[in-house]
């Protein structure tokens, strides 16, 4: 089992032990028998940009104001020359107002969307490559080291994943240091969260890795290239557009990252390879996160 210290470094991790973010529900199992689990809760919750009511996104419930902040921000419908004066958060309405100094109007992008490969079920407003042409990522170094650490602490951080399950995790990272764990029942939502966060704090991208455990699609190449990360890292596999999109920009794309082993489809010449694999522990199934959620 992960120790407490497990926590110790991150300025945001997850939260198992809140008892909100989960229900216990009772079934019965293949052999007939009573049995209670965790299982993850689902809220929605309404963003609003001003006066104007955006979508409404099946979340868990934590870190509201990030993710109204990070979903605008990777909507592009908050621009770098925006004014935010507040984000108001009402439990009640379950409703996120995000307010600025100017208001703006999207009524045209908000009639046209594109359904995501979000598990579950992202709405990306507008045209997705929008504002992606004029982006170059750092051609930031990354040293093979720092991708073993991250894994190995991620991979054993207690999370409600490990407690319920049905979730994905997103993780931003300093070299080998994770900072921020977020999670949701989407991928794109914790993505969100990570954006909102960096966006309130004034966190600097270029130095930045993105750890996820969702598939490197084509909106996750998107998002982490236009919030200016230049590595995006995952347990899991590839689109064929998320590689493509990713060679444009100039983002390292590592996948299928799992004990020794992992796959880079994007800046390869970006890596350090300052160890050998054969070093490194194996992965044993304690610790496995099923890669295919």
């Amino acid at each position: 089992m992960a120790k407490a210290e497990d926590h110790a470094e991150y300025i945001i991790a997850p939260a198992p032990q809140n008892a909100r973010l989960t229900r216990a529900v009772t079934g019965v199992d293949h052999t007939g028998a009573q049995s209670e689990i965790s299982v993850v809760e689902e809220r929605p919750l309404t963003i609003y940009l001003n006066r104007q009511e955006i979508v409404t996104a099946m979340t868990i419930g934590d870190y509201p104001e990030y993710l109204a902040l990070g979903f605008l921000r990777n909507q592009g419908m908050l621009r770098d020359d925006d004014v935010i004066t507040g984000v108001d958060y009402d439990e009640e309405l379950e409703t996120a107002v995000v307010r600025t100094e100017v208001e703006t109007s999207y009524e045209e992008k908000l009639q046209k969307k594109t359904r995501t490969s979000g598990c579950a079920v992202g709405t990306v407003f507008g045209d997705m490559m929008e504002g992606l042409e004029d982006v170059r990522l750092p051609a930031t170094p990354v040293r093979t080291s720092w991708l073993y650490a991250l894994a190995h602490k991620i991979n054993r951080t207690p999370s409600l994943y490990l407690e319920a399950g049905a979730i994905h995790g997103t993780v931003l990272c300093h070299r080998d240091r994770p900072l921020v764990y977020m999670e949701d029942v989407g991928r794109h939502n914790a993505v969100d969260k990570i954006a909102g966060w960096m966006l309130s704090t004034g966190s600097d991208p270029a130095d930045k890795i993105l750890y996820t455990t969702g598939r490197l699609t084509s909106e996750m190449v998107i998002k982490t290239a236009m919030m200016g990360i230049p590595v995006l890292v995952s347990r899991s596999g590839f689109t064929a557009w998320g590689v493509e999109i990713a060679r444009e920009v100039g983002l390292t794309l590592i996948g299928r990252m799992r004990g020794q082993r992992f796959i880079c489809l994007s800046g390869d010449d970006r890596l350090e390879r300052d160890v050998d694999p054969a070093s490194m522990p194996q992965e044993d199934k304690k610790h496995r996160r099923k890669s295919a959620e």
